[in-house]
């Protein structure tokens, strides 16, 4: 792939909008895609063309780890996936090593007879909150097996990080969640649709190994201790004051045990690439790639991204920029919130961007990393769009960035892990 840039002496932007796709096709209402006003993304469909991208394989309602490695070109068929507690360990700066297990965890809200109220804890959680229950159960959990040391990292919101680290004992990964949104296949976190989430799930071990076993012995002892201790924490008690949910139950999914080994990504391509990433999956993604990284610490900031994009195009050969936003509406089943959040990253990103490129020598790639449908709530299996625009690409008879616009795209039905690969190929052929 090195002549990619020898050749065609292009560079390429490469934009994921986090859960923009609704893939409701079916469905008489229209998407927020269809319904928003975009015109600075239309004005990129006119020099462009659209493909279907299955994230990962038809199905699978994927979590944004793997579906983005996948639209990275990084395909786990062969691999077994290391899960994604590890991602978020490596990305938020938790000291992980193999034996060691990691969880992404939820800050949730339960009632007394422990039913899921809300597996977000109304999303309205200030840091000073978190961290002073995050230390309080770091510093009273005592579990049953000596030596066992736990971290625990609150990161963006209701999101943390979990380490369990026993010092006789390597543990393993290949354990159930607790957070019954989600299951464990192969390591890859997959979305549940459609299913009543009210109860916690036993933490269970997914083989008859021993280690397994230990490890969902020692997450149950530490959701059961835990709820114990939150449930008068004196955080919650203002919490509650404040008419807001209390913080009084962590749900825990997508533990693994190995730092994973991959071929680096300037490697891979024979390109050089920069990432604009915020959240700490995705800095993880990036740090285990070995990408640059630039993090503006403002998800939101649209404007400051765009501006970033330019910067590092000064010195690498691809920008991959994530964008947050769309899939928290999606979560929550705000269709008006999603339609109006697409517009604001049109308004600002896009327009910004387009105003100061030439697309004669950048080309703009957009996609998702996977579907948040508002009615489901969740993420979902379906494919998403994707507009590769540059002045030499042959324009489609496509008009708008839409899931099923992208149905009638000239690239047809790509796979998450071929974008990349044949996207190089369409460019490098001009």
């Amino acid at each position: 792939m090195g002549n990619f840039v020898s050749n065609s002496n292009m560079k390429l932007i490469y934009i994921l909008i986090d859960g923009v796709s609704d893939g409701m096709y079916k469905q008489p209402r229209k998407t927020p895609l269809e319904l928003a006003v975009t015109p600075n993304l239309d004005l990129l469909m006119r020099n462009g063309a659209m493909a279907e991208v299955i994230p990962i394989k038809n199905g699978i309602a994927p979590e944004s780890d793997v579906a983005v490695f996948n639209m990275l070109g990084y395909n786990f068929d062969n691999y077994k996936y290391p899960g994604r507690g590890v991602i978020e360990a490596i990305g938020s700066g938790i000291d992980f090593t193999n034996g060691d297990i990691a969880l992404r965890g939820n800050f949730s809200t339960i009632d007394n007879n422990e039913n899921i109220l809300d597996r977000r804890a109304g999303r309205n959680i200030r840091k000073d909150e978190a961290l002073k229950i995050t230390k309080t159960l770091e510093n009273k959990i005592k579990f049953s097996i000596p030596n066992t040391i736990l971290t625990i990292l609150p990161t963006i919101g209701h999101r943390l990080s979990l380490r369990i680290r026993c010092k006789e004992k390597n543990l393993s990964g290949n354990i159930g969640n607790t957070d019954p949104a989600y299951d464990n296949i192969n390591g890859i976190g997959v979305a549940n649709t459609g299913l009543n989430f009210s109860k916690i799930k036993k933490c269970c071990s997914l083989d008859n190994k021993i280690n397994s076993q230990i490890a969902a012995k020692l997450v149950n002892e530490f959701t059961e201790k835990s709820i114990a201790i939150m449930k008068n924490n004196e955080v919650n008690k203002f919490r509650v004051s404040q008419n807001k949910k209390p913080i009084n139950c962590i749900l825990t999914r997508d533990a693994g045990d190995e730092y994973p080994k991959l071929i680096p990504i300037n490697q891979k391509y024979g390109l050089k690439f920069s990432c604009i990433v915020d959240m700490p999956v995705e800095i993880g993604i990036a740090k285990i790639l070995k990408m640059r990284i630039n993090n503006s610490n403002n998800i939101i900031d649209y404007v400051g991204k765009a501006k970033s994009v330019l910067e590092e195009l000064q010195q690498h050969n691809v920008v991959y920029v994530h964008l947050k936003g769309p899939d928290e509406f999606g979560h929550d089943g705000d269709l008006e919130g999603k339609t109006k959040c697409i517009e604001n990253i049109d308004t600002r990103f896009f327009k910004f961007l387009i105003e100061n490129i030439n697309t004669n020598k950048i080309a703009v790639l957009v996609s998702a990393d996977h579907s948040t449908p508002c009615m489901n709530k969740a993420h979902s299996s379906d494919p998403v769009p994707l507009l590769i625009s540059a002045d030499q690409i042959k324009k489609d008879i496509t008009t708008k960035f839409t899931e099923t616009q992208a149905r009638k795209g000239s690239l047809k039905l790509l796979k998450g892990h071929e974008v990349l690969t044949e996207i190089f190929r369409l460019l490098n052929s001009k």
